[in-house]
């Protein structure tokens, strides 16, 4: 059940619904990730952490649009025009494993593409440049990674499959280098340090809070360091949120600079996956 301090936080969500001119956070033909923090993709996801059952109709419904996308290739079109990019089919595949589908014999398909289609440094990529070509472009792009890592994690493969443990040992390197990566150039820097919440960019906290279900991850020194690094922050034991979407800005459940309930208890998640005593 959801916590009755969060329903106005539901009720904002929901309100925004119609905003791109289609129904579920969506436009009228189906653009599933525009919108930004209120996309089908992130508004769905915000109201799952704001304890909104997968079995709710508007999140079902959600559910549908993103079946609707996918191909028998195992990719998924999220927008009708345009190529169809390793980024959004994780991001998709994400979304669905968080609404419970992870069993779909559709999503094994789409993981086993996923699988034959990692690149050699063990994370995913495009090749699509945005910021031009040059020796940074020829890794994959942590980012997304880090998301395929988070879908992973719903399935059996979940520390059984080697592959996975490639994408966990590049995404620990990629700690330690802190360069820009990939075609879309994700660093290490200021802005990551921020805590963000709830999820949605590639920062400290999604990364620790993605690593801990891997063993390959749990001991490792350069985790460890990260998730340190997050201990620091806390404030009586809570998670501060740092750094939120604008977009989010009136909502209860995520305000910057305050404690996070919520995102405190994605924090003793970690604590649980590492076994590890709460400070």
């Amino acid at each position: 059940m959801t916590a009755p301090q969060y329903q106005s936080d539901i009720e904002a969500i929901l309100a925004r619904r119609h905003d791109l001119g289609g129904d579920y956070w969506t436009t009228p033909d189906n653009r599933l990730i525009k919108g930004g923090a209120f996309s089908a993709a992130e508004a769905s996801m915000m109201l799952l952490e704001l304890g909104v059952k997968p079995s709710d109709p508007v999140l079902q419904e959600v559910a549908r649009l993103f079946w609707d996308a996918w191909r028998p290739d195992g990719r998924f079109k999220l927008s009708p025009d345009g190529g169809i990019l390793p980024c959004q089919v994780i991001i998709a595949a994400n979304v669905l494993c968080h609404l419970g589908c992870a069993d779909d014999d559709r999503l094994n398909k789409t993981f086993s593409r996923l699988l034959e289609t990692q690149h050699d440094d063990g994370g995913w990529r495009c090749k699509k440049f945005f910021f031009g070509k040059g020796p940074e472009t020829e890794f994959s792009n942590p980012g997304p990674t880090l998301t395929a890592l988070n879908a992973f994690r719903y399935t059996d493969l979940l520390n059984k499959e080697p592959a996975l443990d490639c994408a966990v040992e590049f995404l620990l390197a990629h700690w330690t280098t802190r360069l820009p990566l990939g075609p879309c150039h994700y660093g290490i820097g200021t802005l990551f340090m921020q805590v963000e919440y709830p999820f949605s960019n590639y920062n400290l906290f999604v990364y620790t809070y993605v690593l801990s279900f891997y063993d390959k991850a749990k001991r490792d020194p350069r985790f460890l360091e990260a998730f340190h690094m997050l201990q620091s922050k806390l404030a009586d034991g809570q998670i501060v949120v740092e750094r939120v979407n604008r977009k989010l800005a009136s909502l209860s459940f995520c305000q910057k600079g305050a404690p996070s309930a919520l995102a405190t208890l994605r924090y003793q998640e970690i604590l649980r996956n590492l076994d590890t005593p709460a400070s």
